[in-house]
Protein backbone atom coordinates (compact mmCIF):
# COMPACT_ATOMS: atom_id res chain seq x y z
CA UNK A 1 0.00 0.00 0.00
CA UNK A 2 1.33 3.43 -0.99
CA UNK A 3 0.95 6.45 1.29
CA UNK A 4 2.82 9.63 2.14
CA UNK A 5 5.06 7.68 4.53
CA UNK A 6 6.25 5.19 1.89
CA UNK A 7 10.07 5.49 1.57
CA UNK A 8 11.23 6.90 -1.76
CA UNK A 9 13.40 3.80 -2.31
CA UNK A 10 10.27 1.63 -2.11
CA UNK A 11 8.20 4.04 -4.18
CA UNK A 12 10.61 4.21 -7.15
CA UNK A 13 10.14 0.62 -8.42
CA UNK A 14 6.36 0.93 -8.13
CA UNK A 15 6.42 4.15 -10.11
CA UNK A 16 8.72 2.65 -12.75
CA UNK A 17 6.45 -0.36 -13.19
CA UNK A 18 3.49 2.00 -13.62
CA UNK A 19 5.50 4.21 -16.02
CA UNK A 20 6.38 1.53 -18.55
CA UNK A 21 3.07 1.56 -20.47
CA UNK A 22 3.42 5.35 -20.79
CA UNK A 23 7.12 5.41 -21.73
CA UNK A 24 6.35 3.79 -25.08
CA UNK A 25 4.36 6.93 -25.99
CA UNK A 26 5.85 9.72 -23.87
CA UNK A 27 9.43 8.53 -23.42
CA UNK A 28 11.38 8.64 -20.16
CA UNK A 29 9.78 11.95 -19.31
CA UNK A 30 7.98 13.91 -16.62
CA UNK A 31 4.79 13.34 -18.63
CA UNK A 32 5.12 9.57 -18.33
CA UNK A 33 5.99 9.90 -14.64
CA UNK A 34 2.95 12.09 -13.96
CA UNK A 35 0.69 9.57 -15.69
CA UNK A 36 2.18 6.74 -13.63
CA UNK A 37 1.68 8.73 -10.44
CA UNK A 38 -1.99 9.21 -11.29
CA UNK A 39 -2.39 5.52 -12.09
CA UNK A 40 -1.20 4.42 -8.65
CA UNK A 41 -2.54 7.41 -6.72
CA UNK A 42 0.80 8.95 -5.77
CA UNK A 43 1.24 12.67 -5.24
CA UNK A 44 3.02 14.19 -8.27
CA UNK A 45 5.56 16.06 -6.12
CA UNK A 46 6.41 12.88 -4.22
CA UNK A 47 6.82 11.02 -7.51
CA UNK A 48 9.19 13.71 -8.75
CA UNK A 49 11.29 13.30 -5.61
CA UNK A 50 11.49 9.53 -6.10
CA UNK A 51 12.41 9.79 -9.80
CA UNK A 52 13.82 13.28 -10.37
CA UNK A 53 15.35 12.76 -13.81
CA UNK A 54 15.81 10.31 -16.69
CA UNK A 55 19.07 8.92 -15.29
CA UNK A 56 17.39 7.94 -12.02
CA UNK A 57 14.44 6.52 -13.96
CA UNK A 58 16.70 4.35 -16.12
CA UNK A 59 18.64 3.16 -13.09
CA UNK A 60 15.42 2.18 -11.32
CA UNK A 61 14.18 0.46 -14.49
CA UNK A 62 17.39 -1.58 -14.75
CA UNK A 63 17.16 -2.58 -11.09
CA UNK A 64 13.54 -3.66 -11.51
CA UNK A 65 14.30 -5.66 -14.66
CA UNK A 66 17.23 -7.42 -12.96
CA UNK A 67 15.08 -8.31 -9.96
CA UNK A 68 12.29 -9.69 -12.14
CA UNK A 69 14.79 -11.71 -14.16
CA UNK A 70 16.35 -13.19 -11.01
CA UNK A 71 12.91 -14.09 -9.68
CA UNK A 72 11.97 -15.81 -12.93
CA UNK A 73 15.19 -17.86 -12.81
CA UNK A 74 14.89 -18.89 -9.17
CA UNK A 75 14.35 -22.57 -10.04
CA UNK A 76 16.91 -22.87 -12.84
CA UNK A 77 19.99 -24.00 -10.91
CA UNK A 78 19.54 -27.64 -11.90
CA UNK A 79 19.90 -26.70 -15.57
CA UNK A 80 23.16 -26.82 -17.52
CA UNK A 81 25.15 -23.58 -17.49
CA UNK A 82 24.53 -23.02 -21.20
CA UNK A 83 20.77 -23.28 -20.67
CA UNK A 84 20.93 -20.97 -17.66
CA UNK A 85 22.81 -18.28 -19.59
CA UNK A 86 20.39 -18.59 -22.49
CA UNK A 87 17.45 -18.30 -20.11
CA UNK A 88 19.02 -15.29 -18.41
CA UNK A 89 19.48 -13.46 -21.69
CA UNK A 90 16.00 -14.23 -22.99
CA UNK A 91 14.33 -13.49 -19.66
CA UNK A 92 16.21 -10.20 -19.28
CA UNK A 93 15.07 -9.13 -22.76
CA UNK A 94 11.49 -10.02 -21.97
CA UNK A 95 11.49 -7.62 -19.01
CA UNK A 96 11.20 -4.70 -21.41
CA UNK A 97 8.79 -3.66 -24.16
CA UNK A 98 10.78 -3.05 -27.34
CA UNK A 99 9.67 0.57 -27.72
CA UNK A 100 10.50 1.22 -24.07
CA UNK A 101 13.93 -0.31 -24.66
CA UNK A 102 14.49 1.69 -27.85
CA UNK A 103 13.76 4.91 -26.01
CA UNK A 104 16.10 3.89 -23.21
CA UNK A 105 18.89 3.06 -25.65
CA UNK A 106 18.42 6.39 -27.41
CA UNK A 107 18.95 8.18 -24.09
CA UNK A 108 21.87 6.01 -23.05
CA UNK A 109 23.60 6.66 -26.39
CA UNK A 110 23.94 10.34 -25.49
CA UNK A 111 27.47 11.35 -24.41
CA UNK A 112 26.35 12.60 -21.00
CA UNK A 113 24.95 9.16 -20.19
CA UNK A 114 28.02 7.14 -21.24
CA UNK A 115 28.99 6.25 -17.67
CA UNK A 116 25.40 5.38 -16.78
CA UNK A 117 25.11 3.18 -19.86
CA UNK A 118 28.26 1.25 -18.94
CA UNK A 119 27.13 0.86 -15.32
CA UNK A 120 23.66 -0.43 -16.24
CA UNK A 121 25.14 -2.87 -18.76
CA UNK A 122 27.58 -4.21 -16.16
CA UNK A 123 24.82 -4.53 -13.57
CA UNK A 124 22.66 -6.47 -16.03
CA UNK A 125 25.51 -8.87 -16.84
CA UNK A 126 26.30 -9.30 -13.15
CA UNK A 127 22.64 -9.98 -12.34
CA UNK A 128 22.41 -12.57 -15.11
CA UNK A 129 25.50 -14.45 -13.95
CA UNK A 130 24.33 -14.39 -10.35
CA UNK A 131 20.88 -15.64 -11.38
CA UNK A 132 22.66 -18.41 -13.30
CA UNK A 133 24.39 -19.44 -10.08
CA UNK A 134 27.86 -18.01 -10.66
CA UNK A 135 29.86 -17.46 -7.46
CA UNK A 136 33.26 -16.57 -8.93
CA UNK A 137 35.17 -13.92 -6.99
CA UNK A 138 38.56 -14.00 -8.75
CA UNK A 139 39.44 -12.56 -12.18
CA UNK A 140 36.84 -14.88 -13.72
CA UNK A 141 34.17 -12.74 -12.05
CA UNK A 142 35.16 -9.79 -14.23
CA UNK A 143 35.96 -11.75 -17.38
CA UNK A 144 32.61 -13.52 -17.40
CA UNK A 145 30.72 -10.28 -16.91
CA UNK A 146 32.70 -8.46 -19.56
CA UNK A 147 31.93 -11.18 -22.11
CA UNK A 148 28.25 -11.39 -21.19
CA UNK A 149 27.87 -7.59 -21.16
CA UNK A 150 29.18 -7.47 -24.74
CA UNK A 151 26.80 -10.27 -25.76
CA UNK A 152 23.82 -8.62 -24.07
CA UNK A 153 24.59 -5.24 -25.63
CA UNK A 154 24.75 -6.75 -29.12
CA UNK A 155 21.61 -8.82 -28.44
CA UNK A 156 19.67 -5.72 -27.35
CA UNK A 157 20.45 -3.95 -30.60
CA UNK A 158 19.54 -7.05 -32.62
CA UNK A 159 16.29 -7.56 -30.71
CA UNK A 160 15.06 -4.01 -31.19
CA UNK A 161 15.28 -4.53 -34.97
CA UNK A 162 14.02 -8.12 -35.10
CA UNK A 163 10.74 -8.60 -36.99
CA UNK A 164 10.90 -12.41 -37.15
CA UNK A 165 8.14 -14.53 -35.66
CA UNK A 166 8.56 -15.00 -31.90
CA UNK A 167 11.95 -13.26 -32.28
CA UNK A 168 13.41 -16.39 -33.84
CA UNK A 169 16.33 -14.42 -35.30
CA UNK A 170 17.22 -13.03 -31.88
CA UNK A 171 17.08 -16.47 -30.31
CA UNK A 172 19.41 -17.81 -33.02
CA UNK A 173 21.68 -14.80 -32.44
CA UNK A 174 21.80 -15.63 -28.72
CA UNK A 175 22.68 -19.26 -29.46
CA UNK A 176 25.65 -18.20 -31.57
CA UNK A 177 26.87 -15.80 -28.91
CA UNK A 178 26.50 -18.36 -26.13
CA UNK A 179 28.97 -20.54 -28.03
CA UNK A 180 31.55 -17.85 -27.24
CA UNK A 181 30.77 -18.05 -23.52
CA UNK A 182 31.05 -21.83 -23.57
CA UNK A 183 34.37 -21.68 -25.41
CA UNK A 184 35.68 -19.38 -22.70
CA UNK A 185 34.53 -21.78 -19.98
CA UNK A 186 36.16 -24.77 -21.73
CA UNK A 187 39.39 -22.88 -22.35
CA UNK A 188 39.48 -21.76 -18.72
CA UNK A 189 38.98 -25.33 -17.51
CA UNK A 190 41.82 -26.56 -19.75
CA UNK A 191 44.15 -23.84 -18.48
CA UNK A 192 43.32 -24.66 -14.87
CA UNK A 193 43.96 -28.35 -15.56
CA UNK A 194 47.24 -27.56 -17.29
CA UNK A 195 48.31 -25.34 -14.40
CA UNK A 196 47.72 -28.17 -11.96
CA UNK A 197 50.15 -30.38 -13.90
CA UNK A 198 52.93 -27.83 -14.04
CA UNK A 199 55.70 -27.97 -11.42
CA UNK A 200 55.28 -25.67 -8.45
CA UNK A 201 57.89 -22.87 -8.83
CA UNK A 202 57.99 -22.28 -5.08
CA UNK A 203 58.86 -25.91 -4.40
CA UNK A 204 61.49 -25.85 -7.14
CA UNK A 205 63.13 -22.70 -5.76
CA UNK A 206 62.96 -24.16 -2.24
CA UNK A 207 64.93 -27.18 -3.37
CA UNK A 208 67.58 -24.93 -4.89
CA UNK A 209 67.91 -23.10 -1.62
CA UNK A 210 67.63 -26.15 0.63
CA UNK A 211 68.86 -29.17 -1.35
CA UNK A 212 67.92 -32.57 -0.06
CA UNK A 213 70.73 -34.47 1.61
Amino acid sequence: MINDDTPLADLAPQLIAAMLPHVAFDGWSDTALAAAARDISVDADLAALALPDAAVMLTAWGTLANARMAEAMAGSHNMKIRDRIRMALVTRLEQGDREVTRRALALLAQPQHAALSARLLWQAADAMWRAAGDTATDYNHYTKRTILAAIYSATLLHWTQDDSEDFADTRAFIERRIDGVMRFEKTKAKLIGLGAKLPDPARFLGRLRYPAV
